[in-house]
């Protein structure tokens, strides 16, 4: 039998060539989408001459890995700013030609246990999530949002923050937030999130904020 002339290179060059991660390369060929051989040591050889002919892109337009949509508000009197949340989101995920769901949260930003977040980091622990679409960084988590990315990383899933330039706040300010966010979940317990004492007391902490700025 006739040994094969092409020439043939490691995971990492076959990596560098395409411009993509190890683990990418690895899922494509785990896939059938990248021809390879093995070394007599047991490691995968691609060949080069394939590389210089393929585009990423249209390899990972094979990849039939849904976009989620992620939106979060704190409180049902933010439901108007989720309403714009989803349709931004759609609206870009739309434009770019991804296939997506989109999935709706009300809760804190400090609440780890919300139905939607739960709901998504168990699709992105099943490695069925290509991308994730948010339109800013806090939508996920006001604290640990890095862990979730860290996650999106480990299962190669693309994080894409529509808004980046408007998300930067102060330390200081995002504590205020957090703190007004708490104080509404415990007001809302205490009292009800409807009634007037409820409202009372959030009207009078942001006034006390406002005038502290």
């Amino acid at each position: 039998m006739e040994e094969s002339t092409e020439l043939t290179v490691s995971i990492g060059e076959a990596a560098k060539e395409l411009g993509v991660s190890v683990k990418t390369v690895r899922r494509w060929a785990d896939a059938g989408k990248l021809r390879f051989e093995r070394s007599p040591s047991g490691h995968r050889r691609f060949y080069l001459s394939d590389l210089k002919r393929i585009v990423p892109r249209d390899l990972e337009a094979l990849d039939d890995r849904i976009t989620i949509n992620y939106a979060r508000v704190s409180s049902h009197d933010q439901k108007p700013d989720l309403v714009r949340q989803v349709q931004v989101l759609e609206s870009y995920s739309s434009a770019n030609g991804w296939q997506f769901e989109t999935i709706q949260d009300l809760g804190s930003g400090l609440n780890y246990n919300k139905k939607g977040l739960q709901k998504l980091l168990k699709r992105i622990l099943s490695g069925e999530v290509g991308r994730i679409v948010i339109t800013h960084k806090d939508r996920l988590l006001r604290f640990g949002s890095e862990l979730v990315f860290a996650m999106c990383e480990e299962f190669e899933t693309e994080v894409v923050i529509v808004n980046k330039s408007s998300e930067a706040l102060s330390f200081e300010q995002e504590l205020v937030q957090d703190m007004i966010e708490l104080i509404q979940v415990f007001s809302a317990r205490l009292y009800g999130a409807r009634s007037h004492k409820n409202k009372k007391l959030i009207d009078g902490i942001s006034k006390a904020v406002d005038e502290v700025k």
